[in-house]
């Protein structure tokens, strides 16, 4: 399953359990933390509790040093020290009460604050004795020796408590030494575990990228061999077809020679029919001439015929290389197609190629079409040079009958003069037919040369093409190389 992620999806997983193991050892390690700050705190407390533990006990030694100082020579010194030490005893009682929360120690306070009121109490008896000059009963009440218990009993209670405090004290030190420790070993064990984490999701993922890149290398490298093998063949098929075009234009233009001829002899012939014609109309003039003049039109008739047979086997040879240029039209887009499905399988570097190839293809259209027009435009001067032929074939027997009745040239100099006539419009028609015809060849002349230039832009775009490819099978290799 692992095998089959993405590579983003390998890389978000190797960064997401490191980061995952950090935070889950960042939590542990606050928690530990909290628990030592929280220690600390407890600690301090305490501390504080035994200074004021200590702070009572030499206040209540304070107290008992001013008394009996007192009682014993009566110095209001004395006194002043009894009453400063019991006030800061007080004080000082009241601060260890807010710090204290063991129910037990907070009963030992009430203890201590009791017996320091019965202390007190009877000291301050003893004193109000002593300044009113009754020393005896003050004696009295002092030898008693209840003063001297009070004063035990809160030495028992305050040593108590304050063995108790250094207790609780030295249970949270070592509670806040096992936390460090246990702090100590959890940072040790979980930067080893990350550390070991990492460098085995990095070696995975950098496993897996290197065999993706020989992979993806080495049919990059496949690929772009068989894309040059492909590209070669495409270059020598242009190569063919560029020598193929410049043959093609080269008869073309042959061919366009050929029907500017055509045109001129056309040309010609309109004048010799219109000279014909006015020689029918000066026939009108002189009938003894008759013969002669008829004699001229058959020789002129037949030179007619002649140029029309020779435009005929020429309209023929126009149809056959226009059949060959569709031919080459059709190839053309043949091989302009083929080479559009081998851009498209080149992918990102057969764009260029894509673009020659659907201009071939739009050339190759243009030439099939014209062409055609050329097809069409024969087959019409090949009608007219049917029309042509049969009215040729009218004028000679009708020259023929001239010749042979010359006394009815007269009567069918009407005729010969219409028939003239026609042969003028129709060599007129001819003439423009042919002229038309050599319009039509220039245009394919031209369309030959732009199919040609195509076709040399064809072969430079496969040699790019072919040049691409070889970057690529190196850049594979490249990159193989570095994995």
């Amino acid at each position: 399953m692992l095998k089959s992620l993405k590579l983003k999806k390998r890389l978000l997983i190797g960064y997401a359990i490191p980061v995952t193991i950090y935070l889950g050892l960042a939590a542990l390690v606050y928690g530990t933390a909290q628990q030592i700050i929280q220690t600390f705190k407890e600690v301090e407390r305490v501390q504080s509790v035994i200074v004021g533990a200590d702070r009572l006990s030499d206040k209540s030694q304070g107290m008992i040093r001013g008394f009996r100082g007192y009682f014993a020579v009566e110095n209001p010194r004395f006194l002043e020290e009894y009453q400063t030490a019991s006030a800061e005893f007080g004080d000082a009682l009241e601060a260890i009460r807010g710090l204290v929360i063991d129910p037990v120690q907070q009963q030992r306070l009430v203890e201590i604050d009791s017996l320091k009121r019965q202390y007190e109490a009877q000291t301050l008896q003893m004193i109000s004795l002593l300044q009113n000059n009754r020393r005896s009963e003050a004696l009295e009440i002092f030898n008693q020796g209840q003063s001297t218990e009070f004063v035990e009993q809160f030495d028992r209670l305050n040593q108590e408590f304050a063995l108790s405090e250094e207790n609780l004290l030295q249970q949270q030190t070592t509670r806040a030494t096992e936390s460090l420790q246990n702090l100590i070993t959890l940072v040790i064990l979980g930067s080893l575990v990350l550390i070991v984490s990492a460098v085995t999701i990095a070696l995975w993922i950098a496993g897996g990228v290197a065999r993706s890149i020989n992979q993806a290398s080495s049919a990059i490298a496949s690929s772009s061999t068989e894309i040059g093998a492909t590209i070669e063949q495409q270059e020598r098929t242009a190569t063919q077809q560029a020598t193929s075009v410049n043959e093609t234009t080269a008869t073309m233009d042959e061919l366009g020679a050929s029907s500017r001829q055509v045109a001129e002899q056309a040309e010609a012939s309109v004048a010799g029919a219109k000279r014909a014609l006015l020689l029918t109309q000066g026939g009108a003039k002189a009938v003894e001439s008759t013969l002669e003049g008829m004699e001229a039109l058959k020789q002129r008739v037949s030179a007619i015929a002649e140029q029309i047979v020779l435009l005929s086997e020429q309209t023929g040879q126009i149809g056959n290389i226009s059949a060959l240029v569709s031919d080459l039209a059709n190839q053309t887009n043949i091989l302009a197609l083929n080479a559009a499905v081998e851009a498209v399988r080149a992918g990102e570097h057969g764009k260029g190629f894509a673009v020659v190839a659907s201009e071939i293809r739009k050339l190759a259209d243009q030439s099939k079409k014209s062409t055609e027009k050329i097809n069409t435009l024969v087959r019409e001067i090949q009608a007219s040079i049917n029309s042509t032929v049969m009215v040729t074939e009218e004028g000679t027997k009708t020259v023929e009958e001239g010749v042979q009745i010359a006394q009815k040239t007269a009567d069918a100099f009407t005729g010969v003069a219409e028939a003239v006539n026609d042969v003028v419009l129709n060599n007129q028609q001819i003439f423009l037919n042919i002229k038309q015809q050599a319009i039509a060849v220039q245009q394919v002349v031209e369309a030959m040369n732009a199919l040609n230039l195509g076709a040399k832009e064809t072969a430079g775009g496969i040699s790019q093409a072919r040049m691409g490819t070889q970057k690529l099978s190196e850049a594979a290799l490249d990159l193989k190389a570095i994995v």
